[in-house]
């Protein structure tokens, strides 16, 4: 069996920027299905990773695309010509309660939204692909998680290097023991997902065709600031709307590690680095995690650490690794060797000559958004459901707030989600939402 392809975020967007928009490539499988196999499909974000995730699950046979929601409608003209019959929303609440028949829906828009279009979807019985980091506060994944399998819904995390082969075989490389038990782990990333600059003071007219109190969604309200400052991407660097380079890349980095070694809920967590401002977050991050140790790990208790920016882990863990590591990935430091796993590339077993005749496994790639699809209609489960990716995004979302105090452990006490030695980390656990925008499930 051959590989699938691989694909990153960059890779899908620009395929995606150059697929011919002709119809016939797609509609003749649309309707290939008998009705008791379609699955009804809407998306919530008409472009950019949006695209890329309705682009992908209405490539398989049974999958049927009927509506999107998009702020900025306009951006949904390119889709009516592959889907003359697709019906456009600017309110993603109208697009619930207008369409009845949905099966399924991905939820690709900014951070602060995936928690309140995902949790209203699966009040409605709707099974939801959503993207990383699944919500943009702790509170939000630990009820979408809890929600989810109440409902008993099919769900996947938009992380889908998890179902590249690289991810993979990381996972099972270190689950077999090749590098031993594993001491500690490094991971890091040079994206810089904040801004320490001041917030413009100017008030910018809303452009025409964008519907701002819609973006805004369930926070406050606030002067429309233009020159991207927020839309269409700076977003990830507001406090209020992203989740900086941790929320960012860390579901998909975290994510092998949290996988390879069975990690669940770290017991503290402590930044080294810069707090945020008043608006935006911090970058250069460097944050320590201590989780319970599992049967893959060297003792009780397993250091991981965090660096974004322009930090990186100490010289004698890059010396460890080969003395030169990739722009963003891993450290695994194990008890009989050590693996470097780049994002996104295959991983590399050290020291060289341990592994010199060491055969690696046959690992292949899967299609993550084909796999939410195959089991919504029965057939395997998925590998990224809530139940995983909602206990991943709940702590990288710990670090996020571990930044807000710098140099101090956090104790964390996951069963009844709180601080439990800094209450005024709390607030930062579980925000309200605006009058007017209350949601059954998490207000």
């Amino acid at each position: 069996m051959k590989n699938l392809p691989q694909f990153t975020r960059r890779s899908f967007l620009k395929a995606i920027a150059t697929t011919s928009v002709a119809a016939p490539y797609f509609l003749p499988r649309l309707f290939s299905a008998p009705p008791s196999e379609r699955v009804l499909h809407a998306s919530f974000g008409a472009s950019g990773m949006a695209r890329a995730d309705l682009t992908e699950i209405s490539r398989h046979s049974n999958v049927q695309f009927t509506a999107v929601a998009d702020v900025e409608p306009a951006r949904a003209d390119e889709l009516k010509k592959k889907w003359p019959d697709l019906r456009v929303y600017a309110d993603w609440r109208e697009l619930l309660d207008k369409e009845k028949d949905l099966t399924s829906a991905n939820v690709s828009t900014p951070d602060h939204m995936h928690g309140p279009i995902a949790m209203s979807a699966l009040q409605r019985g709707i099974h939801v692909y959503c993207q990383k980091p699944l919500t943009h506060d702790i509170y939000e994944s630990r009820r979408l998680t809890e929600v989810a399998r109440q409902k008993k819904r099919v769900t996947q995390m938009g992380i889908q290097i998890h179902s590249n082969a690289e991810y993979r075989l990381a996972v099972r490389l270190i689950q077999d023991g090749v590098i031993g038990k594993v001491k500690e782990v490094h991971t890091w990333s040079s994206k810089k997902w904040g801004d320490k600059g001041p917030r413009p003071s100017r008030v910018d007219p809303v452009p025409a065709g964008f519907h701002w109190d819609l973006w805004i969604g369930v926070c406050a309200p606030r002067p429309f600031i233009g020159g991207g400052w927020y839309h269409p991407g700076n977003w990830r660097k507001r406090l209020d709307f992203g989740t900086g380079t941790f929320g960012d890349m860390g579901c998909h980095i975290y994510d092998p590690v949290f996988k390879a070694l069975a990690l669940t809920a770290p017991v503290s967590v402590r930044s080294e680095g810069d707090t945020p401002n008043d608006h935006s977050w911090a970058t250069n991050a460097i944050i320590h995690y201590d989780f319970p140790g599992t049967a893959f790990t060297a003792a009780t208790s397993v250091k991981v650490t965090w660096y974004d920016g322009d930090q990186r882990p100490p010289a004698e863990i890059v010396a460890l690794a080969g003395g030169k590591i990739p722009d963003q990935g891993s450290v695994f430091l194990g008890t009989k060797g050590i693996m470097v796993l780049p994002h996104v590339a295959r991983p590399r077993l050290l020291p060289d000559a341990d592994f010199k005749d060491f055969k690696m496994p046959e690992i292949q790639s899967a299609n993550h958004w084909h796999q939410f699809v195959d089991a919504i209609r029965g057939h395997g489960q998925t590998s990224a459901g809530f139940d995983y990716s909602g206990p991943l995004t709940e702590a990288v979302l710990l670090g996020s707030v571990a930044t807000r105090f710098a140099k101090t452990t956090l104790k964390w006490d996951a069963k009844s989600l709180k601080f439990t030695n800094v209450k005024e980390a709390n607030q930062y656990v579980r925000r309200q939402y605006r009058k007017g925008w209350e949601v059954a499930g998490l207000s």
